[in-house]
């Protein structure tokens, strides 16, 4: 897969074909979804697209009417939500698209100005690129919009989860996972539910018995990993889907869990490989406070400078740091505590902020300095190496409790989406 698809679940997809003089798409329709369609361009595109990948990754292909239709259904679950992100008015702008490009373009080491021909080198077009950017960005701001900010975590679930994370510490594990969805409408017939309850315990039984469980996803799955084999990476035990997290940890690796049904439908999940989850969180924190003096149409950057000597020359003459902060320093939110910042782990400040602290003995005062903020002295008030173990393991309770929910609702959201469009194939 190219380096530059770096944005999860992108995949590039084929520009819209050329229209004829007549207005009418050339290479034809694959789906009408809603107002909107699928092209055939795009299909084709994207079967060769993923098609090369599994290759290069050495997975098997399935057969390919069965890759199309994946493909196609997913190509028809983006252009549903698509529509729904452009009912609802949201928009990525050209300034928040290029700030993601530009962090693309720092994790491959070049420039932005150079993204551009390092794309071309590999093939990639790159307007087709900044419109798969640009989609993908939008699709996160309707999942973050129309499910992850209707995720609810209790202080009562965050205590029980850091308390039971703390008393694990050394032998909680990670797992690497694979999963299998057979979704189940919630309008679907009675015949149709066990008809999907058979081809899920079809699917368990096949896996048991030594079949490869990605080529089943590829083949079977409905879930949005279908197409990655159903890859769901690393997760740890607290981070699992609450619905199948006893079964998970009671599997040795490489162990099936049998079909477990939830509002979505039925899920199989794979453990790939487990390990040993990280311990302890110990960081080195400084404890500082500054004054910080702007510049305005009446003091320019020399006049800030040697205001600031000024009340350096008096600390150093017995007066009081705090003091001259809350009636001098334009930090508001430190001013009112004589510019103490409190104890503050790396990458708080910025780099110009902490470069000045790390060359500070303790008790000793700065030179005046300026960043992006202004101009500052500073005081480094000591150092410590903190146990952020609570702090660590409180924060990613929070994170992994909604991540968690966050699958089973995501996959609950797409279905009645998908259920309430209009979808009318063309293959």
């Amino acid at each position: 897969m190219p380096v530059f698809l770096l944005l999860a679940g992108l995949v590039a997809e084929a520009p819209a074909a050329e229209l004829s003089t007549r207005g009418v798409p050339i290479d034809g329709i694959a789906a009408v979804v809603n107002d909107g369609i699928v092209l055939r361009s795009s299909l084709d595109q994207q079967v060769q697209t993923i098609s090369t990948r599994l290759e290069q990754q050495g997975q098997p292909l399935p057969p390919r009417n069965i890759l199309r239709q994946q493909v196609l259904e997913r190509l028809v679950m983006q252009e549903v939500q698509m529509q729904r992100a452009s009912r609802l008015g949201i928009q990525v702008s050209d300034e928040a698209l290029n700030d993601a490009l530009t962090d693309v373009a720092k994790r491959n080491g070049i420039q932005f100005s150079d993204l551009p021909a390092a794309l071309e080198s590999q093939g990639i077009d790159y307007a087709r690129y900044r419109n798969d950017v640009r989609q993908e960005m939008t699709l996160n701001q309707l999942r973050q919009r129309d499910v992850y900010s209707r995720i609810y975590v209790s202080p009562r679930e965050v205590e029980q989860c850091t308390a039971k994370r703390k008393g694990s510490l050394g032998d909680e594990k990670e797992y690497n996972l694979a999963h299998i969805l057979v979704a189940v409408p919630a309008t679907a017939t009675p015949e149709q539910a066990e008809e999907r309850t058979a081809r899920a315990q079809g699917i368990y039984d096949r896996s048991s018995r030594g079949e490869d469980f990605s080529q089943l996803a590829i083949t079977y799955s409905d879930a949005a990993t279908a197409l990655e084999g159903g890859a769901l990476g690393w997760r740890t035990g607290s981070q699992l889907p609450s619905f199948a997290a006893e079964a998970i940890k009671a599997l040795p690796a490489g162990g099936v869990t049998e079909p477990i049904r939830t509002p979505s439908g039925l899920h199989i999940f794979k453990v790939v490989d487990e390990r040993s989850a990280a311990s302890s969180a110990l960081v080195s924190q400084v404890h500082a406070r500054h004054i910080l003096l702007q510049t305005n149409a009446v003091e320019d950057d020399d006049a800030v400078r040697q205001k600031l000597t000024q009340f350096r020359d008096r600390i150093l003459r017995g007066e009081d740091f705090g003091a001259i902060a809350s009636v001098n320093s334009d930090d508001q939110g430190s001013a009112a505590n004589g510019g103490d910042l409190g104890w503050v782990g790396p990458g708080t400040f910025v780099p110009a902020f902490e470069q000045q602290l790390d060359a500070l003995s303790e008790n000793e005062i700065s030179e005046p300095f300026k960043t992006q903020y202004g101009w500052h002295i500073v005081q480094l008030l000591g150092r410590r190496t903190y146990d952020a173990t609570d702090d660590v393991l409180r924060n990613r309770c929070v994170a992994q409790l909604r991540e968690s929910r966050a699958e089973e609702e995501t996959e609950i959201w797409m279905r009645r989406l998908r259920d309430e469009a209009f979808v009318e194939y063309r293959l």
